[in-house]
């Protein structure tokens, strides 16, 4: 198990359940839009939010944004050290150096020294794109090479008496990365960042991602996982909690079992599906919701789930915790009835809902005055 370390009031590692980090790509010294796109990122479930910081006054502005969020904040730090500093000054609650290009340990001690002072952990991000030359083998990215470029400022931050280090070692090759941060996990007992970076657009990336991400945390290597797509990050979010719910390792929203339909459908599966799940997108209860198209597998899926759908010839019966609640639903009718369905029963628990959220630690709420921020 690896060792435990806190990024404001979410912890990493020491068997915490796999913390769920994104990045915004706003310009943070846009600090109302920042602020609103940190919340949505919090509302899909992020828990762990990184902001680029490339200059004095993104620093600064960091500041603005950790007064209206209450999730905590990465500064993510390239090149400039001194850019770290500020960044604690400003209240980050974490910082990710990339040893490709903060290179010298004088300058990272002092980071470390800044850190330990405020009790801010560390990330040692390793790219392959951004690895020193000193770690590649005759200008070969290999996986040893970047886990040496990772451990080369660990033992710089080590020295220092610093222990609050987390460690990524990301690739766009996925063999590549899964190798090294399988070294990377003998090696050391930090927590560990997974990503596949650059992973590609769309439906390629979130397929990259899943398949890398899988492996390893299918192997109990990795604490924290960031999908790095391109576009809206929110859609990281939804990915990386897919992710998670299909290797069992977190519950959160909707697990949907869907049929892939056959010639035997008689009811449309696909368009239920969708429509159900595009009008259920905001629901964070962990459900299990079965669209089947006929009995062949349908009636064991239908019985094992929360609610459930088992489709006839033009028609479906509904189902809720295994017993059929509806039968003879017409087909264009499905989707509305079982939204319905389960809206009603979500409604009926909200009472133990409201008081669970009321119990739950600060840190997980976008403060209410969020609009107050000035850019």
């Amino acid at each position: 198990m690896s060792r435990a370390v806190t990024v404001g009031s979410v912890p990493i590692g020491g068997g915490a359940p796999v913390a769920v980090q994104s990045m915004t790509n706003l310009d943070i010294r846009d600090a109302a839009a920042t602020v609103e796109q940190v919340c949505r990122l919090q509302a899909a479930g992020c828990e762990i939010v990184r902001v680029a910081v490339p200059s004095a006054a993104a620093a600064r502005a960091l500041a603005a944004v950790k007064a209206e969020v209450s999730v905590p904040l990465v500064a993510d730090i390239h090149y400039d050290h001194r850019l770290a500093l500020l960044a604690l000054e400003a209240g980050a609650d974490k910082l990710r150096l990339n040893p490709g290009n903060i290179k010298d340990p004088h300058k990272i001690e002092q980071v470390a020294a800044a850190a330990g002072e405020r009790g801010v952990p560390i990330r040692v991000g390793v790219n392959a794109g951004s690895v020193d030359s000193r770690f590649t083998s005759g200008g070969k990215i290999t996986a040893a090479g970047l886990v040496e470029a990772a451990l080369w400022q660990v033992e710089i931050l080590e020295r220092t008496g610093f222990a609050d280090i987390v460690v990524s070692i990301k690739a766009h090759e996925i063999p590549l990365t899964v190798e090294a941060n399988r070294l990377l996990s003998r090696r050391v007992d930090y927590p560990l960042h997974l990503g596949i970076t650059e992973s590609g657009p769309g439906l390629s990336g979130v397929v990259s991602s899943a398949v890398g991400l899988g492996i390893l945390l299918s192997e109990g290597i990795g604490d924290t996982i960031r999908v790095s797509l391109p576009g809206d990050p929110v859609a990281e979010v939804e990915a990386a909690w897919d992710i998670l719910r299909s290797l069992q390792l977190r519950q959160r929203g909707i697990t949907y079992v869907v049929c892939p339909t056959c010639g035997r459908t008689g009811v449309d599966i696909a368009g239920i599906a969708e429509r159900v799940r595009r009008e259920l997108h905001d629901v964070t209860e962990p459900l299990r919701v079965a669209i089947m198209g006929c009995p062949v597998n349908g009636l064991g899926e239908a019985q094992r789930a929360d609610f459930a759908i088992l489709g006839g010839r033009g028609k479906g019966t509904l189902y809720a915790n295994g017993q059929v609640v509806q039968p003879q639903v017409p087909g264009s009718q499905l989707a509305r009835a079982l939204v319905d369905l389960i809206r009603t029963r979500i409604a009926a628990d909200a009472p133990g809902k409201a008081q669970a959220e009321k119990e739950m630690p600060k840190g997980f709420h976008c403060s209410a005055n969020q609009g107050g921020v000035h850019a």
